[in-house]
């Protein structure tokens, strides 16, 4: 849509429009939903967004009437999104195409893609690709053959498959299907100033980092959380590899910078992947909420989500989860415990202070 094509929404109070684009008054200082019923501003002062983020970050304020920044289960648009995501789950085998969809939903292309967006946080295209994966895994069990399961699931293609799943099924189909025999997982323990660690690798890096009270039980928890893969302690080898990640962490650990830099093995859902990403970028020392956190991933909704991404994060320190904290100022929740993340925050802000002070 071009700007003549919004105005004449806005003029017309289209809800159909709703959720695709945003107006703000520069008079005003407020943004609203195209179908808003209070009075219509002039064309010169008016402006579009297509997210809330542009238009909070150009200044703007909610309206009170229409409520832009709060979306409920009642609206249309979110009740015809639900209508196509059962459809899709229905019917994973389908080639589902976005004009197919919207035709649908009686809604444009750009519509329907934006409803995924705001709502889930994922493309038509990439929320396809996931009911595929979970037909795919409940398919490979049963099948004569992975081929068999990748067909049957609606891939069209085996090749294209084995390309793309290892970053959905942390292994390939096959492994899968065998309960994840094959992946080897290196392990070494170390004592760090917040109690022992357990760092488990695999030949792309590491892939579990946990703080506990005793090796046992970080070894019960490693083996609980990859149950059919080969877990051995780290051989003479890989001990200068562990050395060093474990001198890197300890640095991490005191508000320092390593010069290594640490290879992660990260195994996630997309949603995970990217909050992940994000948390590492929150300099050392700062900390930010969780609703920055969805915001800063483009998924200012989805604050319980992201909160569950850094509650699931099995990397320790490496992607600090501890510099998430609630809108309130409060800790939060840490699953290797408070005082482990109250000590880290400090010691971050400590050295911060060093390094300003120099």
């Amino acid at each position: 849509m071009n700007d003549d094509q919004r105005w004449q929404a806005v003029c017309d109070r289209d809800a159909g429009y709703d959720e695709t684009f945003w107006y703000g008054v520069t008079t005003t200082g407020v943004y609203c939903i195209p179908s808003c019923a209070s009075r219509r501003s002039k064309r010169e002062n008016v402006r579009f967004y297509s997210t809330i983020e542009a238009a909070m970050r150009d200044g703007m304020r909610a309206c009170k009437r229409c409520k832009p920044d709060i979306s409920t289960a009642s609206t249309p648009s979110l009740a015809k999104l639900l209508e196509v995501c059962r459809y899709v789950e229905r019917n994973p085998t389908v080639s589902h195409s976005l004009s197919a969809l919207s035709k649908r939903a009686n809604l444009s292309q750009f519509q329907v893609h934006r409803l995924f967006k705001s709502f889930l946080q994922v493309t038509p295209k990439e929320y396809i690709q996931q009911v595929r994966v979970t037909a795919l895994k409940c398919r490979l069990r049963d099948a004569w053959s992975v081929t068999d399961a990748i067909y049957d699931a609606g891939f069209e293609s085996s090749s294209a498959v084995y390309g793309r799943l290892d970053a959905y099924l942390g292994m390939t189909p096959r492994n899968y299907r065998q309960g994840g025999k094959g992946i080897d997982i290196s392990f070494a323990f170390g004592t760090t100033t917040l109690g022992k660690v357990l760092i488990g690798a695999t030949d792309r890096g590491i892939c579990y980092l946990q703080f506990g009270d005793s090796q046992r039980e970080l070894l019960e928890q490693l083996s609980s959380e990859y149950p059919n893969a080969i877990v051995t302690p780290s051989t003479s080898t890989k001990s200068e590899q562990f050395e060093a990640w474990m001198n890197a962490l300890n640095r991490n650990l005191e508000g320092k910078r390593s010069k290594a830099e640490l290879p992660l093995d990260i195994k996630g859902t997309a949603f995970q992947k990217r909050v992940w990403e994000f948390l590492r970028t929150i300099p050392s020392g700062e900390v930010v909420s969780y609703s920055e956190v969805a915001a800063g991933i483009g998924a200012p909704k989805a604050i319980r989500a992201a909160a569950s991404a850094c509650a699931n994060n099995r990397i320790g320190v490496l992607i600090p989860c501890h510099r998430v904290i609630r809108g309130t100022g409060e800790l939060g929740g840490y699953r290797w415990g408070l005082p482990r993340k109250r000590a880290l925050i400090d010691v971050e802000r400590r050295e911060n202070k060093k390094d300003k002070s120099q």
